[in-house]
């Protein structure tokens, strides 16, 4: 650990609010892991929703401010997404070598004795991966050293490809299963659509026909993203966009059917019939926080290079606002990323 450096730069949350709250820094000290923790080298981070939403303080709810697990500290380093390399180890540390590329979880489990299922989340509750360094605990990383996947790859994944593996194995995907999923041209979407296939299933993605070719490219089927699903014609439902249309994505279920929700981009608000999930049994899912076992089988996708995520744009981490603008204005399809401006010593 004598040769790092004892400052770095990277992009500080200030307090909740607009893109004027991310600052960037040339003086933030780099963290010694202490035991249990290693430190790891940020090599890409992908950007995604969350970051906004926790700038944005979205998670607490109406008229309360808050990141995941409550009240936020500032200054926070954010970053949901770390693709990163072992540069230190901290005492205690076994299983994971200097040098290994790693990954984490978004939301990593960290139960307290009032709350024996807590989790908190990278980039919220801790300091996350728009630095050039950041601090992990051991147990919540996965060496992804084997992937053949590049850097940046990889660090598109962790989120939206997490999530996405996480809706689709609580409701149960299967092969010849019929699955539409909302907001399928965007990260969590896009990669939803990615792992349905490589399960076997047939799969119809809804989404501006705009930004529809990268799903015409993997042979799924396309639904514009205005119009209305046929009734009864689904198996499962993935949504992660909520809003005005949350009806008739139930009714697009079949009898028996499960939908499955980890997002709310058109809003979280939604109003439908409690009669059409009752009288067609329906199974409806929350999917966010992830068993260590899932995620560990997104880590197994990634390592064989069984799917390549879709990058559609790269930015210097300096550009972090123009980059959190391209994804909430939806410019571009699947995940756009962020690397270190400056290379790390």
């Amino acid at each position: 650990m004598t040769d790092l450096p004892a400052t770095m730069s990277g992009v500080q949350l200030i307090g909740h609010g607009g893109p004027e709250m991310l600052v960037w820094r040339d003086d933030i000290p780099v963290p010694r892991p202490g035991p249990g923790e290693v430190l790891v080298r940020v090599l890409a981070a992908g950007v995604n929703m969350t970051d906004i939403n926790t700038r944005k303080g979205w998670y607490g709810g109406e008229g309360r401010a808050a990141g995941w697990s409550g009240q936020m500290g500032f200054p926070r380093i954010q970053g949901s997404d770390l693709c990163g390399r072992i540069v230190a180890l901290g005492q205690g540390v076994a299983g994971l070598a200097l040098g290994a590329r790693v990954i984490c979880p978004t939301n990593q489990h960290e139960p307290t004795a009032e709350n024996p299922i807590a989790f908190v989340s990278i980039g919220s509750e801790f300091d996350g991966a728009f630095a050039q360094y950041c601090l992990v605990k051991t147990r919540h990383l996965h060496d992804v050293s084997a992937s053949p996947l590049t850097d940046i790859e990889i660090g598109a994944m962790p989120c939206a490809y997490g999530t996405a593996h996480n809706l689709l194995t609580r409701a149960g995907v299967a092969v010849g299963e019929r699955v539409l999923i909302t907001g399928a041209s965007g990260g969590v979407g896009l990669a939803a659509v990615q792992l349905a296939l490589l399960r076997g299933a047939e799969v119809t993605g809804q989404c501006s026909l705009s930004k529809s070719g990268p799903l015409r490219a993997l042979n799924a089927t396309v639904l514009a993203r205005d119009s209305q699903p046929r009734g009864n014609s689904f198996d499962v439902v993935i949504d992660v966009v909520g809003g005005d249309g949350w009806q008739d994505r139930l009714d697009a279920l079949r009898a028996g059917g499960r939908y499955a929700t980890s997002g709310a981009v058109a809003g979280p608000m939604v109003k439908g019939d409690l009669r059409r999930i009752y009288l067609n049994d329906l199974t409806i899912y929350g999917a966010t926080h992830q068993p260590r076992e899932v995620f560990a089988g997104l880590v197994t996708i990634i390592n064989t290079a069984r799917i390549r995520p879709v990058v559609s744009k790269t930015y210097p981490l300096r550009d972090i606002a123009l980059a959190q603008a391209d994804l909430a204005e939806g410019r571009y399809p699947g995940k756009l990323v962020l690397v270190p401006s400056e290379p790390a010593p």
